[in-house]
């Protein structure tokens, strides 16, 4: 037997859920306003230009991962390209992974497994350099 959520509690939840959005997008306008008046139309990653055509494809990009985190000084704040910005939250996801316990049989800092020069010595005869006089 399934249960239902009583319309008014429904209403309720979905007029919370809009007021929420609304109040996110509202912040987000005022930041990426103050950004773009504060810092030049440019990429800090690529160092791209951007102009008034493209300039929706610049990015305010929160230093510390915290948006709600909006100094007046813009001191959080760097401009990114949309590129860069994913490439930025791509490393961070890709870090706290690795921290944060992900595969155990993988070394913690994501690095190669396979050593190509580990048997090198060997190959080379001992690894002892014999002089002919």
């Amino acid at each position: 037997m399934k249960s239902r959520i009583p319309s008014s509690s429904s209403g309720k939840l979905d007029q919370i859920v809009a007021t929420a959005r609304r109040s996110r997008e509202q912040r987000e306008r005022d930041y990426r306003e103050q950004a773009l008046k504060l810092y030049p139309w440019i990429c800090g990653r690529c160092t791209r230009e951007f102009n008034r055509q493209n300039l929706h494809e610049l990015t305010v990009h929160h230093r510390d991962h915290d948006h709600d985190h909006n100094p007046p000084d813009g001191s959080n704040w760097e401009l990114l390209c949309l590129y860069c910005h994913d490439n930025e939250h791509q490393r961070r996801e890709e870090a706290l992974t690795h921290i944060g316990g992900g595969d155990p049989g993988r070394p913690a800092g994501g690095g190669a497994t396979h050593n190509p020069f580990a048997n090198l010595k060997t190959l080379l005869g001992g690894g002892q350099n014999e002089k002919t006089e």
